[in-house]
């Protein structure tokens, strides 16, 4: 890895660890269909609680950020070729847009370009 490629990883490594606000529009789990050569995208409704943490709607049950998933069912599924495409058809089409925080559109942008970059290298892809 060049000098410039560890000076971007140690930046973008560290603001990966500051807090964030959670969104009570929903999160997202992006991940890649190789063969099928589509980047995918799952929406999910939540409620932020008292304390700042996403819950299940119809439980009340706190979503765990990491670890085991839950058997929640998505709201959307959406599948594009590009980043572009998926930026297009989960922010911009849908009325109104579910994103309710620029910062959440802004990673949702970065992730799908680095979902997109996976795709094409063949490198593995971790949503951050």
């Amino acid at each position: 890895m060049s000098e410039l490629a560890n000076k971007i990883k140690t930046i973008d490594d560290k603001l990966s660890k500051r807090p964030i606000s959670l969104d009570p529009g929903g999160y997202y789990i992006i991940y890649i269909d190789r063969d099928a050569e589509l980047i995918y995208v799952k929406h999910y409704t939540n409620v932020i609680n008292e304390k700042g943490l996403a819950v299940d709607p119809d439980t009340g049950k706190v979503i765990a950020a990491r670890g085991k998933a839950t058997n929640r069912v998505a709201e959307t599924i959406y599948s594009a070729r590009t980043a572009k495409e998926l930026c297009v058809k989960v922010i911009e089409e849908p009325k109104p847009c579910p994103i309710t925080m620029l910062d959440h559109a802004a990673y949702l942008g970065r992730e799908f370009m680095r979902a997109e970059y996976a795709l094409i290298s063949g490198n593995e892809y971790i949503q951050d």
